[in-house]
This record gives structure tokens, sequence and C-alpha cells, in this order.
């Protein structure tokens, strides 16, 4: 997800999202660790997501937010 659409969700539907990628990089990680994964880029985006997601919401918290 870009940041921009991250910043457009509600607060509860940002945190949806974080509950869907940590659950999707539970998933990849089993399949890893499997050696039943075929996408391994996968890993490294579902974890740049979700520190994206994190910063925004840490952003909001703090007032710091770019206001785009």
């Amino acid at each position: 997800m870009k940041p921009q659409e991250i910043r457009d969700l509600s607060p509860s539907d940002r945190n949806d999202k974080l509950q869907e990628f940590y659950q999707e990089l539970f998933n990849l990680r089993f399949q890893h660790s499997t050696a039943q994964l075929e996408n391994t880029q996968r890993l490294g985006q579902v974890r740049k997501s979700i520190a994206r997601i994190k910063t925004i919401i840490k952003e909001k918290q703090t007032g710091a937010g770019h206001g785009k």
C-alpha cells in the first residue's frame, strides 16, 4: 500500500489492515519454512507495509502527520 492510501483510511481500518498484514506475514513465514513459498519478495513487501502503517499510526498519534 502507498502511504497516501494508508493516511486516507480511518483509524479502525488502519488497525484492520495492520492485522491483515501480520496474518499474511505469519502465513508467508510458515510457507517459507516448509519450502512452499514461491514469491519470496512478498515477505519484504509485507514487512514494509507493516512498517508504513505503524509509522503513519504513530504520526497521527503525535500529530506529526504530513497533512497531504
